[in-house]
């Protein structure tokens, strides 16, 4: 468990009147007590299922589909049947049968650390710390298409709209500061399917991912405008009156239960979240491990960095997104795509995981590491640049937080197509995730629209093999 480093860690009430001198905070905190009772509340930590292996998650999201058999699924026959021909089952978003030919790599691969592990040229920073790695080499989802890859990868769902896995984990484990976020997402724009892909959904809106834009300023109009505290105490008094007038006259809101809950985490920010941003203090050794330089404040090495001081700060789920729903991994007319986007996040991914270790954080937090599926090892044309979409095998990895180290599990067939042995779905996925959190994924869930829903649907294994 993280050590208890928050002086306002005893209660929300208490902290509201150290904070404003028990003004309008206060009011807001009566209010809330009003609503829910004096004892509940939606973030308060809460106990697994069973003793958690991991205690938070750090979850990187490579928008567009990273191409697994120029990256980290080593394929030599692949390599020696360049350019001859086979039948595909799949092409397009169409099943049947299609003549294509082979395309091997454009990178050449190298065994890397103690373990031996295939990693290729694209990734040569993440290959000096691949004995932290545990690698998933025979991944598969439902779709090929991105919107519906992209929700399925984040929900579980890849038709209907569902709470993001951060927000399941929100609302299973709660957060350890209550004056952060639980879930927070540091992306400079939303991926495919947007905003959905953190949304909360039926959950209470409270464990829905807070988005933070790399820049000036991450989190916008967090700065107090009254110019004394004492003055925004006032205006809370008052908002809280006009909310307990709003309550009274309707039954329960969960609207007005998250905008309570959120005036009053805003309330903690204020003070807390402008210095876990503040990476001034941060040594010249530790901007270098994430190739970054002095003042900077965008880039996939400042979002890794802010991760990490995040989780140290207690916000149970992160999701880093290196690029939005356009100019991303999406290669289709050219793989040289991929390598403009390994060059920036190969470090920071690097730099993370050393860092996490370093500071005794690597044992505690899942780092997992995935795409919304993979790219095709083969082409209608010979000598075509370019790979399509490709769900039936792609590759995914975790690190830290209860996993083997330096492993692989799952193998695709000769030409990385299919998998071979050791599948893992979605579902199987995030089922993992929750086990290595203390959560029993078929017993977290929520009663909406006369059923009980879960992450994982109907489905999912927890993949046993990978847990040290």
């Amino acid at each position: 468990m993280l050590t208890n480093r928050f002086p306002f860690q005893s209660s929300r009430r208490e902290f509201l009147r150290r904070a404003s001198g028990g003004f309008g905070a206060l009011a807001l905190a009566g209010l809330w007590d009003e609503v829910h009772g004096a004892t509940v509340d939606p973030l308060a930590p809460q106990r697994g299922h069973f003793p958690a292996k991991a205690d938070r998650v750090i979850f990187l999201y490579a928008t567009g589909g990273v191409s697994h058999v120029d990256t980290f699924d080593y394929k030599p026959q692949l390599i020696k049947d360049h350019g001859k021909a086979i039948t595909a089952s799949r092409w397009l978003n169409k099943p049947g049968k299609f003549d294509r030919f082979l395309i091997k790599p454009r990178w050449d691969f190298k065994q890397r650390g103690q373990s031996g592990l295939w990693v290729s040229d694209l990734f040569p920073h993440v290959g000096s710390v691949i004995d932290d790695i545990c690698m998933l080499n025979a991944m598969h989802c439902e779709s090929d298409g991105h919107d519906k890859a992209t929700l399925a990868a984040h929900t579980g769902s890849a038709q209907a709209i569902r709470p993001s896995a951060g927000s399941w984990v929100s609302y299973g484990l709660g957060t350890e500061n209550k004056n952060l976020p639980s879930f927070m997402v540091l992306a400079p724009a939303a991926p495919y399917a947007g905003a959905q892909t953190w949304g909360s959904d039926f959950l209470p809106a409270c464990h829905q991912g807070t988005h933070v834009i790399p820049g000036n300023e991450p989190l916008p109009n967090l700065k107090a405008k009254p110019p004394t505290t004492e003055l925004q105490a006032m205006e809370l008094d008052l908002l809280a009156k006009f909310n307990r007038d709003h309550l009274e006259k309707r039954a329960a809101d969960q609207a007005l239960d998250a905008r309570i809950r959120s005036f009053e985490t805003a309330f903690g920010m204020q003070r807390e979240a402008p210095e876990a941003f503040d990476l001034s203090g941060e040594s010249d050794a530790t901007l270098a491990l994430y190739g970054l330089k002095r003042g900077t404040n965008t880039g996939f090495g400042w979002q890794c960095l802010v991760a990490r001081r995040l989780a140290e700060r207690g916000v149970r789920f992160l999701e880093l997104i290196d690029v939005g729903s356009s100019n991303n991994w999406d290669s289709h007319g050219n793989m040289s795509d991929h390598e403009r986007l390994a060059k920036a996040v190969d470090q920071p991914i690097a730099g993370l995981l050393t860092d996490l270790k370093q500071r005794g954080m690597l044992e505690r937090t899942l780092v997992v590491w995935t795409t919304e599926f993979g790219r095709t090892p083969f082409h209608e044309k010979a000598d075509h640049p370019g790979r399509e979409h490709h769900n039936l095998c792609f590759t995914s990895w975790m690190a830290g937080g209860g996993v083997k180290a330096g492993y692989v599990h799952g193998q695709s067939d000769e030409h990385g197509i299919l998998p071979a042995e050791g599948a893992v779905h979605t579902h199987d996925l995030h089922a993992t995730m929750l086990h290595l959190l203390g959560l029993n994924h078929e017993r977290l869930t929520y009663r909406y629209a006369g059923r009980d829903f879960r992450l994982t649907d109907v489905a999912g294994e927890v993949v046993h093999p990978i847990i040290a």
